[in-house]
């Protein structure tokens, strides 16, 4: 039997009479493994073997059943423990009980049946929190920082060794980069893999909340706060409780709610709407924008004090045209990721196909990487994803002309050869489309070629 699926239960017991009949009752379960013990002491001596429930008796020769639980509560307070008593004393009860004891059982003829049911109940609860703990190893395992943020490049290297600083902290984290960087990705990765890994991870997106409703989705709201409000609602805040909210877009966030915001992160607590007591909060704050905060503040759009709260360390996501040397290592990541996920065959990539990706610079960077390279993997013949199966939508190419700067003579010229190429080389429907003449169009062509020509020497 696995560590991960064995019960073991230490009962400690010190009349042997009782701990025969004991002995009965907890191994009529074949899936229960037992370790008897006469003492408190030794019990103690052994817990380092990591019991899955203990039983004790409340009168123990060298250490009380109240005193044995506080030591088992201070080093293992996720054991469940069941008190057995020789005498029902009620007020005994609830004081063990409120000490954190799961259940507390008297010696009678009724013991068999109630010990079994007790365990019965604390079982499921060990068990559930083992899968609860399986699913977060999970998690962190997925989000691991080197499957979930592919790449060898100097640019993403620097990245990597800022988020091995931020997950040892709480320090507010500010992520900036273009739409499809992998902004929340790199939340959740940092949140996984930081010690609030078993509390929630909860993601807001700013621009896709009305400004009305923000604030109670944030923050909730106590029932009959307006017209609407049937039931109290705990906010976002609240269920992010001893974990990590991820407010994504902070950059659209209304200017009112940016003082309030503010005074949540100075003050550590919140007060729902048409609420009069506060909530103490322990959280860490995690934002993410595609815009330029430091902008928005000059232009009087973005609170300069909510600024420095939440600049905290700052992280630079690079775009995937920074990092052209990493497009070949994600895209045969995500091509096998996809396979496995369908229950494919693994799709192999022709040298062509990688060429022509990286003649690209993909204005939706990873995400459109991700789209490109899925749809080729199932648009290909005999497994192998060609030149033909790499397509790239229109949307991306007209804004792929913009990706760099440039003067604007170089823009011109690039206008003129997207439009060129786009109508089949007809000089005529160009110059109508572009609303030039047609002798503007040959000299572009001209002055052009003998740039090209230049550059070749």
């Amino acid at each position: 039997m696995s560590s991960q699926s064995r019960f073991l239960i230490y009962a400690v017991e010190d009349d042997l009479v009782f701990a025969k009949m004991l002995h009965y009752i907890l191994t009529l379960d074949p899936e229960h493994e037992l370790k008897m013990f006469k003492s408190g002491i030794e019990m103690l001596d052994n817990l380092m073997l990591n019991p899955s429930l203990i039983t004790l008796d409340y009168r123990l020769p060298d250490l009380s059943g109240g005193e044995l639980l506080k030591r088992i509560r201070f080093t293992y307070p996720e054991v469940p423990v069941i008190v057995i008593s020789g005498q029902e004393d009620v007020k005994t009860a609830v004081n063990l009980l409120r000490e954190g004891a799961y259940d507390y059982i008297t010696k009678d003829e009724d013991i068999r049946e109630r010990l079994l049911n007790s365990i019965s109940n604390a079982k499921k609860n060990v068990m559930l929190s083992r899968e609860v703990e399986s699913l977060r190893e999970e998690l962190s395992s997925k989000y691991n920082f080197s499957k979930t943020i592919i790449g060898t490049s100097s640019a993403i290297t620097k990245v990597f060794k800022m988020l091995e600083k931020a997950v040892k902290t709480n320090i507010t984290l500010s992520i900036t980069g273009e739409t499809g960087t992998g902004k929340e990705v790199v939340a959740k990765a940092t949140h996984f893999n930081s010690p609030r890994n078993k509390y929630p991870f909860v993601a807001v997106n700013i621009a896709a909340i009305p400004d009305t409703l923000l604030e109670s989705e944030l923050f909730g709201h106590e029932k009959g706060a307006f017209t609407g409000a049937v039931t109290r609602r705990i906010g976002k805040f609240e269920e992010a409780n001893k974990g990590t909210i991820f407010l994504d877009e902070i950059g659209e966030m209304d200017m009112n709610l940016q003082a309030k915001l503010l005074r949540v992160l100075q003050e550590r607590e919140i007060e729902r709407i048409g609420g009069n007591s506060k909530v103490k909060l322990d959280v860490r704050v995690i934002t993410a924008t595609h815009r330029d905060l430091a902008k928005l503040v000059k232009e009087g759009s973005f609170r300069e004090d909510l600024y420095y709260r939440l600049m905290g360390m700052p992280i630079h996501l690079p775009p995937l045209r920074e990092r052209s040397s990493d497009i070949i290592l994600i895209s045969k990541y995500f091509i096998e990721s996809f396979c496995k996920e369908n229950g494919m065959p693994q799709v192999a990539i022709s040298q062509e196909a990688i060429e022509k990706l990286m003649t690209y610079s993909f204005p939706g960077n990873i995400r459109e990487l991700k789209a490109i390279v899925e749809l080729a993997a199932v648009m290909c013949t005999d497994y192998k994803i060609t030149a033909e199966d790499i397509r790239f939508n229109s949307l991306g190419e007209e804004a792929n002309l913009f990706n760099t700067e440039k003067t604007l003579r170089e823009y011109t010229f690039d206008i003129v050869r997207t439009f060129l190429k786009k109508y089949d080389d007809n000089v005529m429907l160009v110059a109508s489309k572009l609303d030039i003449g047609k002798s503007t169009i040959y000299r572009y062509l001209h002055e052009m070629k003998g740039e090209e020509d230049n550059n070749l020497i």
